[in-house]
């Protein structure tokens, strides 16, 4: 939880809405072998999780309005693992939080990475620099994650699905080990090792729901196993795609030039097609799955069915492997 007043009756901002978002469509591969192993501890939420079949949805990226571009102490693009948060607001939903953060934080000197609901995965700031989310030493160090209330038990299953998965995809994109209250650890956790804040969270809002950061811990784990097992059955690639050239996450910045929007393109039948209701915003920085060449022309995608082409690309920041 990072400090905050929330008004529960703003509106999504609609220019949030319309432009700088895409969708990353991560698939949720198989239980593979070889990967790391936690030990198992006892939930029925987990349970839940399981028999239901639940699976993570997809991750979001969207251009927040954080300006403070700042480096981990090992550099940029180097964390060191994940902080769980919890927004401890009743009711305010992950496109709420990312709605009032992305105005609020130069008076709330408060940001993190991402908000996450039962229903969406929002990522607002990009994982490779630091936010304002649990004091200095920590800001310094992870990658930073708000869980939002939900109201219902299923709700509260889907949402820490969600949430477990975020954090076991950052490590795997950063190529960390999955070492519960090292590499992922709770605000609670923080506040104990540095002692710059106060909070407890998410350890309160857990315990309302039966569940615990070793039952959180074992979910990690489970998605942490499942992507590094894709990484091993698929020589390395954290993505199947049905026979398209695929390989590692990469991440990219669009041009920023005259323009104020950056066009995307759908694949359909060989064929690219400009989408009317959806562009990046020029100069944000996005995450690639795949590259294509159409009718002569390199596109990266962004999206579940979103490309951008080579000629808005100002910059490869981390290329595919």
């Amino acid at each position: 939880m990072v400090s905050k007043k929330f008004i529960t009756s703003l509106a999504t901002s609609a220019a949030l809405a319309s432009v700088g978002f895409a969708t990353v469509g991560q698939v949720v591969p198989q239980l593979g072998s070889q990967v790391q192993t936690t030990q198992a501890a006892t939930s029925a939420i987990n349970d839940y999780i399981n028999n239901n079949n639940i699976k993570p949805v997809s991750i979001q990226y969207r251009a927040g309005t954080f300006n403070k571009m700042f480096g981990y102490e090992n550099g940029v693009g180097k964390p060191e693992g994940v902080v769980i948060h919890e927004t401890a607001t009743p009711g305010a939903t992950a496109e709420n939080e990312v709605s009032y953060f992305n105005w609020s934080w130069p008076t709330t000197y408060t940001y993190v990475h991402a908000f996450v609901d039962d229903k969406e995965i929002i990522n607002i700031h990009s994982a490779d620099y630091g936010v304002w989310g649990a004091g200095q030493t920590a800001n310094n160090k992870y990658i930073q994650v708000e869980l939002c209330r939900v109201n219902t038990t299923d709700q509260f299953a889907r949402s820490v699905a969600n949430q477990a998965y975020y954090a076991a995809f950052r490590l795997v994109q950063y190529g960390l080990p999955f070492t519960p209250g090292k590499t992922v650890l709770s605000h609670n956790d923080v506040s104990r090792m540095y002692k710059e804040t106060n909070h407890t969270d998410p350890v309160g809002y857990f315990a309302q729901w039966g569940y615990s950061m070793d039952q959180f811990y074992d979910l990690v784990g489970k998605y942490y196993n499942q992507l590094k097992g894709s990484n091993t059955n698929n020589g390395g690639n954290a993505n199947t795609n049905n026979g398209n050239q695929a390989s590692n996450i990469g991440i990219l910045r669009v041009k920023d030039g005259s323009k104020e929007y950056i066009s995307l393109y759908s694949l359909n039948n060989d064929t690219m097609s400009r989408i009317t209701n959806r562009a990046l915003g020029t100069g944000t920085d996005w995450q690639m799955d795949q590259v294509k060449v159409v009718n002569g022309i390199k596109y990266y995608r962004v999206a579940t069915n979103e490309w951008v082409p080579e000629s808005s690309v100002g910059q490869i920041i981390k290329p595919l492997a």
